[in-house]
């Protein structure tokens, strides 16, 4: 793995050059260890928090662990191409538009105990920036080279907190073309479902039940490049006790040995289906 600049970054992929390297800053890191027609992302998997915010912050480690998608990278790394960020949505949220990316609150807790700086949040909005500019090559890229692309759009989120019956897997596909791309968001949905987990872990799936696929990495995606399909795949934290922090390791393993069958099964079908 290198080290390179968002510079640097892109060149290689305007280049067709694959790689593995992590932003000069730490930010985020991307692998590409062949141009293929689809993306994994992972835009919530980090937790790193700078430094000169750890003082200001009024929620603790363990709260921002909460909100966050440990894990997702983990279940796609053996893909092709995985980019994934390294810094917590605490500090700047890349599923979120610029304008709204730095949180005054979370989940109705104020966050910081006083307004930070423009200083502090500019440091963080360049971040958030370079991660787009990159995302932007990387796609059209995979677009130019086969008239189409697939991403697969990884999170999780905390099923505990709900108050009603909810499923494993969630799909959002409220802002993706369904006239065009519905029947591939259905068939993932249902290969989501036919999974077999661990410690009687029920593998369910249901389209727009928990969340409708509203983050700003697919909406950038899809509002610049019309023939990629954004798969905005949430799993429940079935694989961690998300009250005690315990990650389950052999659940993360199940997930990430059946994605690497699953998701080159859906690109086949994407390849081959869709017009």
């Amino acid at each position: 793995m290198h080290k390179l600049s968002i510079s640097d970054i892109v060149s290689r992929i305007r280049s067709g050059t694959p790689f593995e390297a992590v932003a000069e800053d730490y930010s985020f890191t991307i692998k590409i260890e062949e141009y293929a027609p689809y993306i994994c992302g992972a835009v919530h998997d980090g937790h790193q928090f700078r430094k000169s915010l750890w003082e200001p912050c009024l929620h603790t480690e363990y709260e921002r662990w909460y909100e966050e998608d440990p894990c997702t990278k983990e279940m796609v790394q053996t893909h092709p191409i995985v980019i994934a960020g390294c810094d917590s949505r605490f500090e700047y949220d890349l599923n979120r538009a610029p304008e709204t990316a730095i949180y005054t609150d979370a989940w109705g807790k104020q966050l910081w105990k006083r307004p930070l700086t423009e200083t502090e949040k500019s440091h963080s909005l360049r971040k958030h920036h370079a991660f787009y500019e990159v995302v932007h090559a990387l796609v059209h890229q995979i677009e130019s080279r086969y008239g189409k692309a697939l991403v697969f759009d990884m999170h999780s989120y905390n099923w505990k907190r709900w108050d009603r019956e909810v499923p494993c897997w969630n799909l959002g596909t409220a802002n993706i073309d369904n006239d065009r791309f519905g029947s591939q968001a259905r068939a993932w949905s249902q290969k989501l479902g036919g999974m077999t987990l661990p410690n009687g872990i029920a593998s369910t799936s249901k389209i727009n039940d928990t969340f409708q696929g509203n983050g700003h990495f697919l909406k950038y995606i899809t509002q610049n490049f019309k023939d990629t399909l954004v798969l905005a795949t949430e799993i429940a934290k079935v694989y961690c006790d998300e009250y005690e922090g315990t990650i389950y390791p052999e659940v993360v393993r199940s997930v990430e040995q059946q994605l690497k069958e699953l998701i080159p099964l859906q690109v086949k079908e994407f390849q081959r289906d869709t017009l």
